[in-house]
């Protein structure tokens, strides 16, 4: 393939990452004011954030699995139709009867765009960097994180300025149009694993792999660890500090550099050591962040993003490279499977936050009508109270994933050790 044409799809890829992390970023930022604006409490709340999770696994299994079928190139077709759809459902949310619903079919839609978009791109880079993919996989993903430093900054800007958040969601369509038309003018390679010979059967029997089941538990904490922390970090230190939605902000600008050095990180420390590693900074993080208030959590987020940093494009690289006969399904079943983790454990975490929260209000007290804008001053001040202790809670009880995690890439790294040594 021309050195041309592959930068163009490099690049295309990345500006379709950058439209799902900038989903992120934005419904980070905006989810407690939706949840005041449309009398949401948090149960619900987590259930329309949760549907971008798992609208996210059910696109990338289908994905994964007609992708050397159709074709990538329709793939991410699709996506942009999503994308739009789920895009235009959010900034009409008011206009529906139901604003809840409205809100849950958007972030649906974009779930799966988002979905559709690893399904296609995580292959895509492989093949056209078969000698370098972690690195690149690295290289492309760190389009994550920088997303939601974009996302979380227009948030906050865009806020001092008063600008409302419907214009704030439909920034998101300019990166859209923008990949869309790439795309559409690119030619497209087959992925790697059609390019190989490795027949459809093989594909599907290297599945078993106890290796590549061992990493698809992995990718449940994994992907908790990051997404879920990520997603609500805003909602759940909001009354910890004034500066809620720069954790964030810190969190990513730490993963955007640490994803852009990739290279001699993995080339140092191998895949398995990084992913240890980042269990490590990960566990530490979030205890920080779970005990700290003020500006000492914008160093636990700093601390917090070294440890997420590598976690998903490393996973992802370790299977590709060490699994490479799994191909796109692989690497779809190891995406969709953190995401759907992140789906569940974020609509129970949703659940546990409205019970912690109301152990601290008066016995009876009606959560909905606490986050309503109908919400007397001295009903504020209790809500806002109850939040300082069920925040970092609900951070605390999230921590167990990581140090889980410790154990299980200590015994990877010993393994993959060995195993080279042979």
């Amino acid at each position: 393939m021309q050195s041309t044409n592959r930068n163009q799809l490099f690049i295309a890829s990345c500006l379709a990452l950058l439209v799902t992390s900038l989903s992120f970023g934005i419904r980070a930022g905006i989810l407690d004011r939706l949840g005041v604006q449309f009398a949401l409490d948090k149960a619900e709340l987590s259930t329309i954030a949760a549907t971008a999770f798992w609208g996210f696994p059910l696109a990338v299994v289908i994905g994964g699995m007609i992708v050397d079928i159709i074709g990538m190139k329709r793939l991410l077709m699709l996506a942009f139709v999503f994308h739009i759809a789920g895009i235009l459902l959010t900034i009409f949310a008011d206009k529906f009867g139901n604003p809840f619903w409205s809100l849950f079919i958007s972030t649906l839609c974009i779930g799966i765009a988002n979905g559709t978009v690893e399904a296609a791109c995580n292959p895509l880079v492989a093949t056209l960097y078969p000698d370098n993919k972690t690195t690149k996989l690295n290289h492309f993903h760190l389009w994550f994180p920088g997303g939601i430093v974009i996302g979380t900054l227009i948030v906050y800007f865009f806020d001092k300025a008063a600008i409302g958040w419907q214009i704030q969601v439909a920034m998101m369509i300019i990166p859209a149009v923008i990949y869309g038309f790439l795309f559409v003018k690119q030619k497209f390679p087959v992925t790697e694993r059609v390019a190989s010979g490795v027949s459809t059967s093989e594909m599907y029997r290297s599945l078993l792999n106890p290796l590549f089941l061992f990493m698809i538990i992995c990718m449940f904490g994994t992907a908790i660890t990051e997404l879920f922390t990520g997603q609500w970090i805003q909602v759940l230190l909001n009354n910890v500090s004034q500066n809620a939605l720069l954790i964030l902000t810190v969190t990513t600008g730490v993963m955007v550099l640490g994803r852009g050095l990739a290279g001699p990180v993995v080339h140092r420390l191998s895949p398995a050591g990084v992913l240890l590693g980042s269990a490590v900074f990960s566990a530490l993080g979030l205890y920080l962040l779970g005990h700290q208030s003020g500006n000492m959590l914008l160093i636990a987020a700093a601390i917090f993003g070294i440890g997420v940093c590598y976690f998903w494009p490393t996973m992802l690289g370790f299977v590709s490279e060490n699994l490479p006969k799994t191909g796109a399904v692989g690497i779809g079943l190891m995406g969709a499977a953190g995401m759907f983790a992140v789906s569940l454990y974020m609509m129970f975490m949703g659940k546990v936050y409205d019970g912690k929260i109301l152990n601290h209000l008066p016995e009876g007290a009606d959560l909905k009508l606490y986050n309503s804008a109908n919400a007397t001053v001295e009903m504020k001040t209790a809500l806002a109270e109850a939040n300082k202790s069920a925040g970092p809670g609900i951070i605390n009880t999230t921590l167990i994933i990581p140090i889980v995690l410790i154990v299980a890439f200590t015994g990877l790294f010993i393994y993959m050790r060995n195993k080279k040594k042979k």
